[in-house]
């Protein structure tokens, strides 16, 4: 059977509204059939790099006296140490290793601004403790605070930031495992127009929550401690994008007292299929939340949007013009990633 361009076009467009209509509904049946543990509460995050990057120098008390060999040899801060001779530096824990082998010479490859070099450098033996040093200063972890979205008691995952931890390049930073504690939040800095704030709080190491496993585009994703009492939380469904409404929602987050509360804000724009996962547009609307941090501030990225009584999705960033203002992820992506 032969149609006219113009059928074809209609049918074409039927047949997407289908497709994207069958999309949406299977997803949204599948959102709802999940139950899972409402977050909102504040946490620590130490991600162990898979790199041990340059952060300065230090001198070391040898026999020529004062000195720093990786300076010396043209070591420079935000170098990537690779390798030492035949040794793959991925920890600190291997730089130690590689300096107590007996090399006669040390060949150091390091990357800086993506590019590979080779650099001599011979460390010299520390009068005090007796081990080779190249007095530099390393580090092969990152930290910092966020929030949990939710807790998926289930399949014993636990998803935060609704976003990546980026590299110093911006790219997402590939992790070598990590921990995940609670974070006692303790004041904020308010966010103002070009300044945004952010949540002060200290990262409480003798408190386990979870095991950091994976970072992706839609957060940071672990294993969930069986220590984590669970017993205040709240248990919720999920609703699909498709569900989604402009409107009133609310959001949980922990701001001051390190008490988790609901605040109102609202949703002004659903984009279902933006490719940098920016699935919601939100304005802050609760008085308290802007007086308290003028809105949205750093250490709320992952902070659970709820609407009609369903999570519908996470914050993840906020306008620098304007701290009430941010974007959200949909909880059908956080779900998906892991």
């Amino acid at each position: 059977m032969l149609y006219s361009k113009k059928i074809k076009r209609v049918l074409i467009a039927l047949l997407c509204a289908f497709v994207l209509h069958f999309s949406l509904s299977a997803s949204a049946a599948f959102a709802e059939e999940r139950e899972i543990y409402l977050g909102g509460f504040a946490a620590g995050f130490v991600l162990n790099t898979q790199n041990v990057e340059v952060v300065g120098f230090c001198e070391v008390l040898s026999d020529g006296g004062m000195v720093s060999p990786a300076r010396n040899g043209g070591l420079k801060t935000g170098d990537i140490i690779e390798s030492i001779n035949d040794v793959e530096i991925d920890a600190t824990s291997d730089l130690n290793e590689a300096l107590a082998r007996p090399y006669k010479s040390y060949e150091l490859t390091v990357t800086r601004a993506g590019e590979q070099l080779t650099l001599n450098v011979d460390p010299v033996t520390d009068k005090v403790s007796g081990q080779k040093k190249l007095g530099v200063l390393v580090k092969d972890s990152v930290n910092g605070i966020g929030t949990v979205t939710y807790i998926d008691k289930t399949n014993n995952i636990i998803a935060a930031l609704g976003h990546p931890v980026m590299d110093g390049s911006q790219n997402i930073m590939q992790i070598n495992g990590g921990t995940i504690y609670t974070c006692a939040i303790y004041g904020v800095k308010r966010g103002l127009r070009g300044n945004p704030g952010e949540l002060k709080g200290n990262i409480e190491n003798n408190y386990i929550i979870g095991a950091a496993t994976k970072n992706c585009g839609c957060g940071v994703y672990g294993k969930v401690s069986s220590e984590l009492d669970m017993s205040d939380l709240r248990k919720v469904k999920t609703a699909a994008i498709g569900e989604v409404e402009m409107g009133n929602a609310t959001i949980y987050s922990t701001v001051s007292q390190n008490k988790t509360k609901e605040y109102d804000i609202s949703i002004v724009k659903v984009d279902p299929f933006n490719k940098d996962n920016r699935n919601f547009v939100i304005r802050i609307k609760d008085e308290e939340l802007i007086q308290a941090a003028g809105g949205i501030v750093q250490g709320m990225s992952g902070s659970p949007i709820m609407q009609n009584g369903k999570l519908v999705g996470a914050v993840t960033h906020v306008f620098v013009n304007d701290p009430t203002m941010g974007y959200g992820i949909a909880i059908d992506k956080m779900l998906n990633s892991y």
